[in-house]
């Protein structure tokens, strides 16, 4: 087995991880085999980087042959007992389950009970549409940053390589396998600010300035939009954009604009307990019994789930969910929601902060 050890200087992350735990808490890890199941396949090489003596730094376990995966084993669970946190890539569908079932296989007892995990694959994959990129590969997700590899080759093309290199172990073969892992682990690192993303729609929003304008559609049509410029938790590696569900999202650095349709128009409130209430037919109106028993019966009648309502002219704003309440609708059987965005409502930035982050999470999820 050798360890091979190497710096990497003048690189910073990009990323605040500080504030999830201390920079030299981190460990990132990833490995190679010959096979996805581990009781037919081997683990040849293991990788890791940290945080030391102020650079990152790379520590690779390389075994010579199969007969060393359970000292490879052995030493690099024994190094990483002194981190808290795990990053990794995919690792929770693949790694980390594959080093336990190598670590029964030799009935050693190490694992990862200790340590908090982050799958960057499991954080970026729910927004992938998001980021218009096809998959969430690693490699896909470097493209996307403009990161640059030397490794030309894909985990699958290396399974040969090392059978060969166990035949007959060469300089070469060793690079090769080397280099692929090594530019994993740097890939690893510099796609640590593309965490921005998922902290968009998981992370601390503030609407800074909200207003209402006017604006022009493509039919020449005037039309009423909120506008809300957001402060975000986390610097956008790249300027983003997306529409959807009728509401556009630009971002870049740490500002967010998010426009929202605004309608100018009639909406109903409907009430719920329908039976303790009267319809108007001349009014177009539902009222509660205690003030409208005095009503001539010939102008009213038994309300129904769909007639009791109270109407209302204003400005409402979409909503999915009830979010805000009342909520009202255009009319009984429509699935579509709104508040009203009173004159008390538009000073209020703890609501508009969430309803920011409540439609950043509805149009992630529209894909």
């Amino acid at each position: 087995m050798q360890v091979i050890n190497q710096t990497i200087k003048s690189f910073t992350i990009g990323y605040p991880l500080e504030r999830i735990a201390p920079i030299e808490n981190f460990l990132f890890v990833d490995i190679e085999t010959t096979g996805f199941t581990a009781k037919s396949s081997s683990l040849y090489l293991i990788g890791t980087a940290f945080f030391a003596e102020g650079n990152w730094q790379i520590r690779q376990w390389f075994a010579e042959n199969p007969m060393e995966e359970a000292a490879l084993l052995d030493d690099f669970f024994a190094f990483a007992a002194s981190y808290t946190h795990l990053i990794h890539f995919n690792g929770n569908n693949f790694d980390l389950p594959y080093l336990l079932q190598k670590c029964a296989q030799y009935k050693r007892p190490h694992g990862f009970d200790d340590h908090e995990g982050i799958d960057l694959y499991k954080r970026l994959s729910p927004y992938k549409a998001f980021l218009h990129v096809p998959n969430c590969k690693q490699k896909t997700l470097e493209t996307l940053l403009g990161i640059q590899r030397e490794d030309r080759y894909h985990g699958g093309e290396l399974i040969e390589v090392y059978r060969q290199y166990v035949q007959t172990p060469t300089e070469e073969g060793k690079a090769l396998l080397l280099l692929h892992n090594r530019d994993d682990m740097q890939g690893m690192l510099q796609l640590l600010p593309l965490l921005a993303i998922y902290d968009l729609f998981n992370g601390d929003i503030r609407a800074k300035k909200v207003q209402a304008q006017h604006y022009i559609d493509y039919h020449g049509q005037d039309r009423q939009e909120l506008l809300m410029r957001l402060a975000l938790s986390t610097p956008l590696p790249f300027s983003l954009s997306d529409f959807s569900n009728g509401c556009y999202f630009s971002g870049e650095k740490d500002v967010g604009i998010l426009k929202v349709p605004l309608y100018e128009e009639e909406m109903k409130y409907f009430y719920a307990n329908y039976r303790d209430y009267y319809y108007l037919p001349s009014e177009d109106i539902a009222l509660h019994k205690s003030v409208s028993g005095f009503v001539d019966k010939a102008h009213r009648v038994q309300a129904s789930a769909s007639n009791c309502y109270t109407r209302k002219y204003g400005l409402f704003l979409p909503q999915w969910d009830i979010l805000v309440e009342p909520f009202f609708k255009r009319d009984y059987k429509g699935s579509e929601l709104f508040f009203e965005l009173t004159e008390e409502r538009k000073t209020d930035r703890d609501l508009f902060s969430s309803y920011a982050a409540y439609l950043l999470g509805k149009m992630a999820k529209t894909y």
